[in-house]
């Protein structure tokens, strides 16, 4: 089958809405059908996002109900939710519930946080609010594709950007037994992490050329990141995460550290994570230290590893906008419609940016 997939963006003027578009535009299979801006309906896409005027020079964004008309007539249309945590399971909900109703059958990869907890209670544990749509909550899957070898939910809740950087590094050798489930991990992202709306730790004078942490052992996506490599691996580790606020627009680079659980060198490592990830198209694992240019605009994974004294340091370089969110959510949805894995992210890294 050669047809077009129509798909939906939800959340149509941020940031990872815009990485979306940019590479479905390049897709051979999923047609955009509309993106969805409450705030901006009839507007035009361009005017959002001038570097994609040449992809879409007379779209405009939809409203919901325009956006609900096309999930109703489709029969089995791709929808992916950047709305942010909070707004994005209400408008699931009320999408597939009238797409339920007309008979018509649309996937899911949501971006935001709102289907990432097993229960009601343990998001809004997270995130001090009542979750708007827990009775969706079991339809949804929330791991990276290269931890889940078949999907049993209707729906996919993609990790955050920290967490897929996270999770890269620490569920082969959680799940090898390699390490003790006590994970130290610093990471460092790009501007673009924060979303579109400009805040103090986005402006550029007090970022440029700065570097600094921000919610040291106490950030919100820990818990789900908890939850995500148990699930992968079979061990129940605890996350000590420290994130910093990185001088660049776009990636994301962590440094995980823990004790080893036995005498082990660091070609054995290499070895069990390289094997790990043996038929991930996108991670790759080498000896160099990865570097955030080498992996920005693009869906690969870089990882490294250095062994001493008993300790491991695990290095993990990802975009954040791509891997750690649109084109892990493009990958989700390949698969989900039974294409390669692979369609429409092969591009390399610009490098240079």
């Amino acid at each position: 089958m050669t047809e077009a997939i129509p798909a939906v963006v939800l959340g149509g003027t941020g940031y990872v809405a815009g990485e979306l578009l940019r590479l479905l535009d390049a897709h051979p299979r999923f047609s955009l059908a509309a993106v969805m801006s409450d705030s901006q309906p009839g507007e035009s896409v361009a005017a959002a996002f001038p570097h994609l005027a040449s992809a879409y020079a007379d779209l405009t964004f939809s409203s919901q109900a325009q956006v609900r008309s096309i999930l109703c007539e489709a029969p089995r249309p791709a929808l992916f939710s950047a709305a942010p945590h909070g707004v994005s399971a209400g408008l699931i909900d009320a999408l597939l519930g009238a797409a339920e109703q007309a008979g018509t059958h649309p996937r899911v990869v949501d971006l935001s946080a709102d289907f990432r907890y097993a229960s009601a209670a343990a998001y809004t544990g997270v995130y001090q609010h009542p979750h708007a749509a827990p009775a969706r909550l079991a339809q949804f899957t929330c791991a990276l594709p290269e931890h889940l070898a078949e999907l049993k939910t209707t729906h996919v809740a993609h990790p955050g950007c920290f967490a897929s950087a996270i999770l890269l590094a620490s569920v082969p050798l959680l799940a090898s037994g390699l390490i003790a489930p006590s994970v130290f991990v610093s990471g460092v992202t790009g501007s673009t992490g924060a979303g579109r709306k400009p805040v103090p730790g986005t402006h550029h004078p007090l970022r440029h050329g700065d570097l600094y942490s921000y919610s040291a052992l106490r950030h919100r996506h820990v818990p789900e990141v908890a939850a995500c490599a148990e699930a992968a691996s079979g061990v129940a580790a605890k996350f000590a995460f420290v994130p910093h606020s990185g001088p660049f627009a776009r990636g994301i680079h962590v440094t995980l550290q823990a004790q080893l659980s036995r005498p082990t060198d660091t070609h054995t490592v290499l070895r069990v994570m390289q094997g790990f990830y043996a038929s991930a198209p996108f991670v790759r694992v080498g000896p160099s230290a990865p570097r955030v240019k080498d992996v920005v605009a693009s869906n690969y994974a870089h990882l490294s590893a250095v062994v001493m004294d008993g300790t491991v340091a695990v290095l993990c370089a990802i975009d954040n906008l791509s891997k750690g969110a649109a084109g892990g959510a493009v990958q989700w949805m390949n698969r989900i419609f039974g294409l390669p894995e692979t369609t429409g992210l092969t591009a390399t890294a610009p490098g240079w940016t």
